[in-house]
């Protein structure tokens, strides 16, 4: 795959990031810029430590910091800085727009200021599959999105946000020859996940033996990809010349379930004695049904996730069961 190259990576200590950093880290130098409100690296010592990584704390709001963070010799950039995940959008939407809208342009505006937009080789954003609504059955990047009226809740600040960030991507790959490509992640999930998602935290509930909560009835369906599936479409993105200029769904059509499904499995898979409860979602509305198209990943990127379902959650469970097993000594 990729050698020899300087990668930076914004919200390089998330969960996504840290996973590809995994797959990138021995023979490529790769600095971190990251405020690590969520931190999935320090679960990683080996990773912290290594000598081809440098660690930055700072702010994505911060343009003169994040200017003066960047090598003049960097040869990609990972954008995977945001606010994400419902409960912590919806608590600060504000923040949310500011960090996933500005903090895009930020970084696109120092590129450009030092006159980098030409040296890259590849710059890719990260999007959400939110953009496509409430209701997304075999969603192709080319459909029209469709998001919710203003004044209906906060969660759809999020998706305006990201849409607006890959249109500023894009402006800058069309008035300036940046070589980008967005990704449109659908419900990732594996070791090491920090912050919210359905999986992880079913898992841990399961693991205690504590019951299950499930927000509304259970019927919203979901479909699951694997963190080092997530990674290698990351990583085909990198080094294809047909991702420039593109927006790929990263995601994985086979694992769809209904959250109870998705309960009950990890109620087995765990062996675990959790009961499955009912709460009702506050605030915000759900969405009924994402499933992705993965068609122009898969032909122009050679992308096809491999991980099923049941492996995933395996893996996931026996990498917190570990993390428990520390926490407890």
């Amino acid at each position: 795959m990729l050698k020899g190259k300087t990668i930076f990576i914004t919200g390089g200590a998330g969960f996504i990031a840290t996973a590809a950093i995994k797959r990138l880290i021995a023979d490529n130098r790769i600095i971190v810029w990251d405020n690590f409100s969520r931190n999935s690296l320090q679960y990683y010592p080996n990773l912290k430590e290594h000598r081809n990584l440098t660690i930055l704390q700072g702010n994505i709001l911060d343009l003169e910091s994040l200017k003066a963070a960047i090598p003049p010799d960097t040869d990609i950039v990972i954008h995977t800085a945001a606010i994400a995940g419902i409960d912590t959008v919806t608590k600060d939407p504000v923040l949310t727009w500011e960090v996933n809208t500005l903090g895009t342009a930020n970084i696109l505006k120092a590129l450009h200021m030092l006159n980098l937009i030409k040296r890259l080789e590849r710059f890719v954003g990260f999007s959400t599959s939110e953009v496509f609504g409430d209701v997304a059955l075999h969603v192709e990047e080319s459909m029209p999105l469709y998001v919710q009226p203003v004044g209906n809740n906060m969660r759809w600040v999020y998706a305006v946000s990201k849409l607006a960030s890959e249109y500023i991507i894009y402006s800058y790959y069309k008035s300036f020859g940046l070589k980008a490509c967005i990704l449109r992640p659908f419900n990732v999930f594996g070791p090491g996940q920090v912050g919210e998602g359905a999986i992880q935290k079913f898992v841990k509930q399961a693991l205690r033996n504590e019951p299950i909560t499930i927000y509304g009835d259970g019927n919203q369906v979901r479909s699951w990809c694997y963190v080092e599936d997530m990674v290698e479409g990351l990583l085909l993105s990198l080094i294809k010349e047909e991702a420039i200029g593109q927006v790929f769904n990263i995601g994985n059509p086979r694992n769809a379930v209904t959250m109870l499904s998705l309960a009950e499995k990890v109620i087995r898979v765990t062996n675990s004695t959790s009961s499955i409860v009912f709460v009702p979602r506050e605030n915000t509305s759900d969405v009924a049904l994402r499933i992705p198209q993965i068609k122009k990943a898969q032909q122009l990127l050679g992308y096809y996730p491999k991980v099923s379902l049941d492996e995933g959650i395996q893996m996931t469970a026996a990498w917190f069961r570990e993390r428990l097993s520390q926490d407890a000594r």
